[in-house]
C-alpha cells in the first residue's frame, strides 16, 4: 500500500462541507447538516440514529473511512 504524507493542516468546514456533500450526493450517507455550534449531525440511513461529530476533522476522517470501505469491498477489475 502507498503511504500517504500527513496534512500539514487541519481540515477547513468548506472541506467538510464539500466531502458531506459528496457523501450524500452518492447516497454513501442519507444526511450530513453542519450545526450552529459547528458540530456536523450525519445519517447513514433515514430511519438511523443520527451521529454528532465533533467538526470538520471528524467528517473528513468520515469520508476517508467510507471511501477505505467501499474501495476494499468491490472486487478488483483487472
Amino acid at each position: 500500500m502507498i503511504s500517504r504524507p500527513s496534512r500539514s493542516s487541519e481540515p477547513t468546514v468548506a472541506e467538510a462541507r464539500a466531502w458531506a456533500d459528496v457523501l450524500v450526493r452518492r447516497r454513501l450517507l442519507h444526511a450530513a447538516v453542519l450545526a450552529p455550534t459547528g458540530q456536523w449531525l450525519v445519517q447513514d440511513r433515514p430511519d438511523g440514529p443520527v451521529r454528532v461529530l465533533l467538526g470538520p476533522a471528524d467528517v473528513v476522517a468520515l469520508a476517508a473511512t467510507i471511501q477505505h470501505r467501499t474501495r476494499t469491498m468491490r472486487p478488483e477489475i483487472r
